[in-house]
Order: C-alpha cells, then sequence, then structure tokens
C-alpha cells in the first residue's frame, strides 16, 4: 500500500491543497460506510426485534474506535516500535502527541491530522463488520470489551505488519486499502465468535428471514458509494492511481453482483434483491487490496471471481458445516478477502494489465506465495487471538445473553425499546 510509510513531522508548506481536499471527502465517505450504510445493511437483515440492537452496537463501536485510536490505537499502527517494530508500533505518538496542525506524512502531501482520521474511519468499520456474525445473540457489554481488547491485540498489530512498516511488507505483499487488514481480519473473527456463542435459538430449523430488505438495499447502494473513500483515497492523493482504483472498485462491484445474481438464478430459479445487495458487498470486498494495483480487466475477472465464490460460501459452505455466521460476515467478507488478495498477485502483473509486483517478487508465482504468507498469517494470528479475548470475557462475564431475552429481542430486552411498531 502507499502509505506504508510511517508518519513523520516535516514542513507544512509541501502541502496539496487538491490532495488535502480529496482526502477530506474520502474520510467522510470511509465514514459514511459504518454509519449509516453498514447500520442499515444489517439492520434489514436481522429479525425486527433485534433491528435497533444492530443500530446500536455500530454506533457505539464508531464511538469507541474513535476514542481508542485518538488515545494509543494510532500510534500502536504506525510509530516505530523499536526492537519489537516488525510487530507492532510504539507509543510515541499515544494521546497523538507531536500530531499538530502543521505535522504532515513523510513524501506525503496531506496534514498527518487528515491520515490520522482516515485510518480511523477504518479502524472503526473493521470491528463493525464484525457485529454481523454474532447479530441477534451477544451481550453488549461483551460486545464493547470484546471490541476493545480485539482492536488493541488483533487490529493494531496486522495493521502495522502491513502498513506501519511492520514484517509482511519484508515480503512484498500488497494490501492497498485493506484484504488483510480489514476484510479478512473482520470475517475471521467473525466466525470464531459464531461459533464460540453458538446457533440463535431454533436455527436452523426455525426461518428467519430479513424484516426489511429495503433497508438492506440503501445500505448496500451507501457501502457502494462510500468505497471510494475507502480504495482511491487509499492512494492518499488526488492522482490518476486514485482514479483508476475508483475505476476498477466500480467494475469489479458490478461484476460481482451480476456474478452472484445469475449464480442464485440458476441455483434457485429466481434472482434476489439480497442476494445482488450482497454480491455487489463481495465484490467491493474483493478489489479493496487490489484496488491500487490492477487494471479494468483484472477488476472484472477478480468482481466475477468473488460474486460466485462468496455465493457458494455464503449458501453451500455454511449449509455443509452448520455454523450460524448470522449475516455471512465470514462467507462475504473473508471469502471475498481471501480471493482479492491472492488474486492481486496474479492481476498486478504488468502484462495483465497491473502495476507491478511488490518488493523482491518478480513474477507471479513469487508474489502469489507473498500474497498467501499475509492471508495465513492473518487468518491464524486473528483466530488465536479472538478465541482467548472472547473466552476471556465469557469466564468473566459471559458471551451471550439468556434464552428469555433472546426470545423477546435485544431491542426491548438490552436497550428498553423498539425498532417497529405493534
Amino acid at each position: 500500500m502507499l502509505f506504508a510509510a510511517l508518519p513523520s513531522l516535516t514542513f507544512a508548506d509541501e502541502l496539496s491543497a487538491g490532495d488535502t481536499a480529496w482526502m477530506l471527502t474520502a474520510t467522510a465517505l470511509v465514514l459514511f460506510m459504518t454509519i449509516p450504510g453498514l447500520s442499515l445493511f444489517y439492520a434489514g437483515m436481522v429479525r425486527s426485534k433485534n433491528v435497533l440492537s444492530v443500530l446500536m452496537q455500530c454506533f457505539a463501536i464508531t464511538s469507541l474506535m474513535t476514542v481508542l485510536w485518538v488515545l494509543y490505537l494510532y500510534s500502536l499502527a504506525f510509530t516505530d516500535g523499536g526492537a519489537i517494530n516488525t510487530f507492532i508500533g510504539g507509543l510515541d505518538k499515544a494521546f497523538l502527541m507531536g500530531v499538530s496542525v502543521n505535522s504532515i506524512l513523510e513524501d506525503q502531501t496531506i496534514p498527518e491530522m487528515v491520515f490520522m482520521t482516515f485510518q480511523m474511519t477504518f479502524v472503526i468499520i473493521t470491528p463493525a463488520l464484525i457485529v454481523g456474525a454474532f447479530a441477534e445473540r451477544m451481550k453488549f457489554s461483551a460486545m464493547l470489551i470484546f471490541m476493545a481488547l480485539w482492536a488493541t491485540f488483533v487490529y493494531a498489530p496486522i495493521c502495522h505488519w502491513v502498513w506501519g512498516g511492520g514484517w509482511l511488507g519484508d515480503y512484498g505483499v500488497l494490501d492497498f486499502a485493506g484484504g488483510t487488514v480489514v476484510h479478512i481480519n473482520a470475517g475471521v473473527a467473525g466466525l470464531v465468535a459464531a461459533l464460540m456463542l453458538g446457533k440463535r435459538k431454533g436455527y436452523p430449523r426455525v426461518a428467519m428471514p430479513p424484516h426489511n430488505l429495503t433497508y438492506t438495499i440503501i445500505g448496500a447502494s451507501m457501502l457502494w458509494v462510500g468505497w471510494f473513500g475507502f480504495n482511491a483515497g487509499s492512494q492518499l492523493a488526488a492522482d490518476g492511481t486514485a482514479g483508476m482504483a475508483m475505476a476498477v472498485t466500480q467494475i469489479a462491484t458490478a461484476a460481482a453482483a451480476l456474478a452472484w445474481m445469475f449464480s442464485e438464478w440458476l441455483s434457485h430459479s429466481k434472482p434476489s434483491v439480497l442476494g445482488i445487495a450482497s454480491g455487489a458487498v463481495a465484490g467491493l470486498v474483493a478489489i479493496t487490496p487490489a484496488s491500487g494495483y490492477v487494471g479494468p480487466m483484472g477488476a472484472l475477472a477478480i468482481g466475477a471471481a468473488s460474486g460466485i465464490g462468496c455465493f457458494f460460501a455464503a449458501t453451500k459452505l455454511k449449509r455443509i458445516f452448520g455454523y450460524d455466521d448470522s449475516l455471512d460476515v465470514f462467507g462475504v467478507h473473508a471469502v471475498g478477502g481471501i480471493i482479492g488478495a491472492i488474486l492481486t498477485g496474479v492481476f498486478a502483473a504488468t502484462s495483465l494489465g497491473g502495476t507491478g509486483f511488490g518488493e523482491g517478487n518478480t513474477t507471479i508465482a513469487a508474489q502469489v506465495v507473498a500474497q498467501l504468507i499475509g492471508v495465513v498469517a492473518t487468518i491464524i494470528f486473528t483466530t488465536i487471538m479472538s478465541f482467548i479475548i472472547l473466552k476471556v470475557i465469557d469466564i468473566f462475564i459471559g458471551l451471550r445473553v439468556n434464552e428469555e431475552q433472546e426470545t423477546e429481542g435485544l431491542d426491548i430486552a438490552l436497550h428498553e425499546e423498539r425498532g417497529y411498531i405493534i
């Protein structure tokens, strides 16, 4: 990724007003992805008695991650950690010490404060994605503690590995906007959480249809628009690479939406609104690591592969293994992220319209191996750490609401509010 260099101080006369204006816009777009985009996308898919609980979780996570990022997470992700720098950063910029109105990034043209806020929106949406895996059955208190610990011990280290000068950079791993850091990370953690909490009461015997697909399609549309800030913004400049990242994001998303729609049409005789919306999100996920490195034809291929792959993961794979990933976080984000990360190694080749391989890699095979190292490392670390964090929380306060609360619905049981009219 192009902002892998560590932040440092220099003089404000190197600022670009155009780049700064674009990054202010991109930051707002990425925040828009979580509230209201992801919030509505998820809220429409749960049962009506749990809609406010999902909205509350996303809103609370946005607030919690903002505060933690400012206090210490930004520093852990993007400063030099000294002897342990390959694994985690230090605390030199805890409480945003030294991040002033005049500080900018080394070799970049935007204020460091803008970079800090842009990256804050990434740490906001990543744990919010996990919410969909355990929707309708986790204690609100346990959720807050889990997200705080997970951001500290999982997100910050992996972010540092990829973008902050950590060890994955030594292998030339390509992750332009968060295939490993955001999507595989969140998707795997979501699966671990879903398995540890167990299935919702009655699943899969009792039908649990989405209560309002209008919310879901509106949320998916907001995600699609906001994702341009996510991917094109990751260039940290208003230039040709940002323009290409925007173009390939649109192309891959459209291809994935159609691929999921036609896969479902062939498999189930009818195309669904939920299906095409899910396919679009799968394409957005898959193009994320590739967006700064591949061309339009590579984007078409990545989109089509992710639409088909995520459809089967969210339908066939989940049914085969019987886990209750409520809103298909693993099937869409982890699987889509894996497909995108690996195919980045293929379509980054200049012969296939890409921009070239990561440092030290000279062939498609070498780059794919590097991508696999990033994928496997993320899966292993996230699985182990998420399990440990959840286990500790379960021992002390418990993870799951009781049966009566789950039956009544979390809106009333946990928040004393209703999200629907009787």
